[in-house]
Parts: C-alpha cells; sequence; structure tokens
C-alpha cells in the first residue's frame, strides 16, 4: 500500500500562478488570506490527510458500513478521525463567520477539499453532503433554521445530506412521490421513502439534518410542484439539543462497487406517524433550492475526479520505482531496472500525472472566480464570473471524473498483474473512482446542461469569450521563438481550439433545430471542452515556469511543469480533433436504428 502525500508545491504554484490567489486576497472579506496563512493551512491540512484519514482509506474499503436493526455502524477509527475532524475546525473552514465558521475563500477549501479526498474518499463524502446543506440552508433557511441548525453544522457536531431520489425518480425529480402534510402547528409530516442517501445514518455525531424533496397536498405536477424540508434526524428541544426521535428510519444500505465505508442508505420517511419537517423557503421551490446543494456537490464530485486521480497516480508512481523487472531498453546485458525505466511505464505515468494536473489547474481557478462571483464589488465583474463558474461546473464535475476512471485504470495497468489483487490498494481507486461519473447528475447530465443551458441558449457569449482568451495564450506562446517544447505546445493548443470552436459552431446551428443530433455530440463535447480547457492551463503554466527561469530560478518544479505541458500538447490535447468530429458528425450513425434493430 502507498502513502498519500498531498501534492503541496503543486497546489501552490495553481492557487499563485494560475488561480490569482492574490487577487483572491483582495476581494471584500478575503483580506487577511495571505500566502503564508494559506500555506500553514496546507501543511496542517497535510498532516491529517496523510497521517489520520489515509491509513483509514484501506481498513474503510475492507470493513465497510454496518447496518445493524436500522443503525448504521462505520469501519473501525471512522468515528475517532471525525471527531478530530470536527474539533479542528476543517467543516467550517468555508462557512459564514455568522455562524462560526472562517469564512475563507472557496479556492483555499477546494486545495483542502482536494487532501481529504485523496487521503480518504469514502470520509470525504459525509463532509462534503454537510457543506451543501449547509450553503443551502445560508442561502434559503428562515432565520429560526439558521439559528437551530447552521451554528451545529458548521462545527461539524451535525451533519447533513440531501434526499432526491426515490425508487421510481432517479435523475427525473419531476417524479418524487414523497408527501408533505401542513400541520396546525406550522411544520409539515413528511410520508414517503429515498433511496442512494450518502451518510443518511451513521453513529459519527448525534444527529443528521436531511433536506428533503416532498410534494404538498396541492402541489403542481411536475417539477413545479416540489418543496425543500427540514427533517432532522431527532427533533429539537427548547435549548436546542437534540430530544425525541423523528420518524425517519434506516431501513437499509446498499452493497457497493467502492466506497464501501461511506454508508448509501435507503431512508424511510413516516412509517411511524409521519417525519416531522419545516419548509425551507417559499412552497414549489425546492427544486432550485436543491440545486444550491447540488452544484456545490458537482463541484465536489469533480474535485473526487481530481483526487483519486493523483492518489492513484502517487500509488503507481512509488510501485513503478520499487518494482525492479527486465532491463533498460537498448542496453545489452545490462542490469534488472525498476519499471519506470520502461518507455510504456513512462508514457503511462506522464499520462496520469499531466491529466491529474491539468484537471486541478481547471478546478481552482473555476473556484477562485466562484469567489470572485460572490464577493467582487463590481456588479459586472460577478456576472463575468458567474457566468464562466456556470459553464464550467459540467466539465469540472463530468471530465475530472471520466478521467480519473481512465487514470485509475492505467494505474492499475502500470502495476501488472499486481494491480488486479486487491492487497496492492490499486484497485480501490478504480472501483471507487467509477461512481463519480454517475452520482450529483450522470456525465450525459452534465454535457446536456453544458450544450444547452450553457452554451446553446446563451448563443455561445461564454464559451466564445473563453475561447478568445485561449487564443491570447496561444499568442504568448508565439513569442519564444523556436524554443521546440514552446513550438509544439503553440501548435497543438491552436489546433485544439480550433476544434473546439467548430464544435461550438454546430451546436449552435443545431441545437434549436435537431436537440437530438446535437445531443449525441454532447458528452464528446464536454470532454472536448475539458481537454482543451485543460492545454490552455498547461500552456499557461509552462509560460509562468518559463518566466520563473528566466528570472533566475533553478527550480527543478519550473523545468517539469514545462516537460509536462509538452507531453499533455502531444498525447493529450490531440484527441480534441477525434472528439469534435464525433460532435459534428457523429449523429447519423447513433440515431439510424430503430430500437428493434438493437
Amino acid at each position: 500500500m502507498s502513502q498519500y502525500t498531498a501534492p503541496i508545491r503543486d497546489m501552490q504554484f495553481v492557487m499563485r500562478e494560475l488561480a490569482g490567489l492574490d487577487e483572491v486576497a483582495k476581494l471584500p472579506g478575503c483580506e487577511e488570506v495571505s500566502a503564508d496563512l494559506v500555506d500553514a493551512i496546507l501543511d496542517e491540512a497535510n498532516k491529517f490527510a496523510s497521517g489520520v484519514l489515509a491509513p483509514l482509506n484501506r481498513i474503510g474499503d475492507q470493513e465497510g458500513a454496518k447496518w445493524d436493526n436500522g443503525d448504521v455502524r462505520t469501519a473501525p477509527g471512522w468515528k475517532d478521525a471525525y471527531k478530530q475532524f470536527a474539533e479542528a475546525g476543517w467543516t467550517a473552514l468555508a462557512c459564514e463567520p455568522e455562524f462560526g465558521g472562517q469564512g475563507l475563500p472557496k479556492l483555499v477549501a477546494t486545495a483542502v477539499m482536494e487532501m481529504w479526498k485523496s487521503a480518504n474518499m469514502a470520509f470525504s463524502l459525509c463532509p462534503m453532503l454537510t457543506s451543501g446543506a449547509i450553503e443551502a440552508v445560508t442561502l434559503r433557511g428562515t432565520d429560526e433554521q439558521k439559528a437551530a441548525y447552521l451554528p451545529k453544522m458548521v462545527s461539524g457536531e451535525w451533519t447533513g445530506t440531501m434526499n432526491l431520489t426515490e425508487p421510481q425518480a432517479g435523475s427525473d425529480l419531476a417524479a418524487v412521490r414523497t408527501r408533505a402534510e401542513p400541520q396546525p402547528d406550522g411544520t409539515y409530516r413528511i410520508f414517503g421513502q429515498k433511496i442512494f442517501i450518502t451518510y443518511g445514518e451513521h453513529d459519527m455525531t448525534d444527529n443528521i439534518v436531511h433536506l428533503v424533496l416532498a410534494r404538498l397536498p396541492d402541489a403542481p405536477e411536475g417539477v413545479k410542484g416540489i418543496s425543500l424540508f427540514v427533517v432532522p434526524k431527532f427533533l429539537l428541544n427548547a435549548d436546542g439539543t437534540p430530544g425525541a426521535r423523528n420518524d425517519v428510519h434506516c431501513v437499509s444500505i446498499e452493497h457497493k462497487l467502492g466506497i464501501h465505508a461511506s454508508p448509501t442508505c435507503v431512508l424511510a420517511f413516516g412509517d411511524h406517524g409521519g417525519a416531522i419537517g419545516t419548509l425551507v423557503g417559499e412552497e414549489n421551490r425546492g427544486l432550485e433550492y436543491m440545486f444550491i446543494m447540488m452544484n456545490e456537490a458537482r463541484f465536489a464530485v469533480g474535485m473526487e475526479g481530481v483526487a483519486l486521480s493523483e492518489r492513484a497516480y502517487q500509488h503507481a508512481l512509488a510501485y513503478a520505482k520499487d518494482r525492479v523487472q527486465g532491463t533498460e531498453m537498448g542496453v545489452r546485458g545490462g542490469p534488472k531496472v525498476s519499471i519506470i525505466h520502461h518507455p510504456d511505464v513512462r508514457r503511462m505515468l506522464m499520462s496520469m500525472k499531466s491529466q491529474t494536473e491539468a484537471m486541478r489547474a481547471l478546478a481552482y481557478v473555476v473556484a477562485a472566480a466562484n469567489d470572485a462571483a460572490h464577493r467582487d464589488p463590481d456588479a459586472a465583474v460577478r456576472a463575468e464570473n458567474q457566468a464562466f463558474v456556470d459553464l464550467m461546473i459540467p466539465v469540472v464535475k463530468g471530465w475530472s471524473t471520466e478521467n480519473s476512471i481512465d487514470v485509475a485504470s492505467t494505474g492499475v495497468q502500470v502495476h501488472g498483474g499486481m494491480g488486479f489483487i486487491e492487497e496492492t490498494g490499486a484497485a480501490q481507486h478504480l472501483r471507487d473512482s467509477r461512481i463519480t461519473t454517475i452520482y450529483e447528475g450522470t456525465t450525459a447530465i452534465q454535457a446536456n446542461d453544458l450544450i444547452g443551458r450553457k452554451t446553446a441558449r446563451e448563443g455561445g457569449v461564454t464559451i466564445k469569450a473563453l475561447i478568445a482568451e485561449m487564443r491570447g495564450v496561444v499568442a504568448q506562446l508565439g513569442e519564444h521563438g523556436g524554443d521546440e517544447a514552446f513550438v509544439a505546445i503553440r501548435k497543438s493548443l491552436e489546433s485544439g481550439i480550433a476544434s473546439l470552436e467548430a464544435a461550438v459552431e454546430y451546436v449552435l446551428a443545431t441545437y434549436g433545430k435537431d436537440i437530438k443530433a446535437a445531443s449525441v455530440g454532447s458528452v464528446p463535447f464536454l470532454k472536448l471542452l475539458g481537454i482543451v480547457a485543460g492545454g490552455w492551463l498547461m500552456a499557461r503554466a509552462a509560460l509562468v515556469s518559463s518566466m520563473r527561469i528566466a528570472e533566475g530560478s533553478s527550480d527543478e518544479f519550473y523545468k517539469t511543469k514545462i516537460v509536462t505541458a509538452r507531453f499533455y500538447a502531444d498525447h493529450i490535447l490531440p484527441q480534441a480533433q477525434a472528439l469534435s468530429y464525433s460532435v459534428v458528425n457523429g449523429a447519423a450513425g447513433a440515431l439510424a436504428l430503430d430500437e428493434a434493430q438493437f
């Protein structure tokens, strides 16, 4: 089993040089965010991730969560680790100071979040869902709900969930049947069943705050008739402490391919008279409010893709340096060498490394834009950044998670036959990553949102502005003259941008006339945008690194960055042309057969 150490040097580089940490620190409420403070936070988070969470990752995979007559027992070490997590204030990192949070920018919280997810993804899902619940209650809850629940959730004393999915209503939330009956005292009694509820029941805290989608008796049909309710596991006493048990119970947990230590619960509401809940915001606007949590969760799941890729890469790299097999190519009669000397192993490791760094760069840049969208005093700047965030969240979620499966699979391949043996641990990263493209909206859901609401509906304004920014980087690359690496990066990025532009024009021309034809290419379009955006940021990283070297730095990190960007340009960016072709030309073959012909 490999150990996990956070890639702090790369995190610092991306935050400062690509995401603009200095500019984020100038935003209102972020004035105390210095580079020294961020470094101290990253250092402490790394200690907790590597020292507390990472050692439990394998244990959690082997032991899993256990269900016993409605109660759920987490894996050995989980309760103590969560207690340490809460006491250290990690839940409160980006929360509002008004409720006990530290008010740090999302950019900083994102880097820390990556560490939790790399070290122990199954554990990280609990605070992830709590953060989403905190966000929803903060923005749409009543003053009473905020006072009752936020301080305890921000402190980590209580956790939160979101309850959308039902047996008959997966991604189609219009089919939600859970009902809410108004009571004379202003509360509601909730009846129904929810499935796939992450950490819907556990033994780590003394209360769990469920946010539940349900229908009122007179609600209109479809998604416009869904309301959102706060339904705690334990009702609150007058002093705010947990009191009587509410009528919400875990009737089973799922047996899954991966994330074994994260209890995925089936929750029954109202089997004994009705679970008591309170309305969040206005009636019939629940889906709108739930999307506050959903967008938070989608970005966080994208970070799971980044994090699992990093963990799989570190695992494969350690094995490749340690495993001795074969002689070095071209050295006749030479000694046996570790497999990292073999060209194809080098290619696989560079593929894992370059894609992980590209995904990290994109996620952090989006996080910084999110900070600007919420905090910048200029309304126009806020709107511009929000449009960029809206465009890229489906990409962070979809592209990063799809990549993580490939990267983790490559990690198994680096291990050879030993990768297929559970004891090495490489297989766990592949199993854990497989869910990430599915929950919080499948890749197709992200992609349909991307081509529809985020591209076609606004006439491509935001994506065209991004393409223009990418072309500015191509121009900067041209200033390096005949430098071989930069010539290669420039040529590949320029080609990738042209491929992206062709796909954008096709979507804009086709979506309104033939939505099925446009939608066939939605996932290739998402991957295309991710690959080119990754190439854009890897090129920026190479430019910054070149500048630092020119200034006299002898740090090998910068030379490595340029080589990694070159690899990405040579091996990853060329995929853009094929994806663009599929977007523009792929509908006929996909839609031609009748159902009976399959």
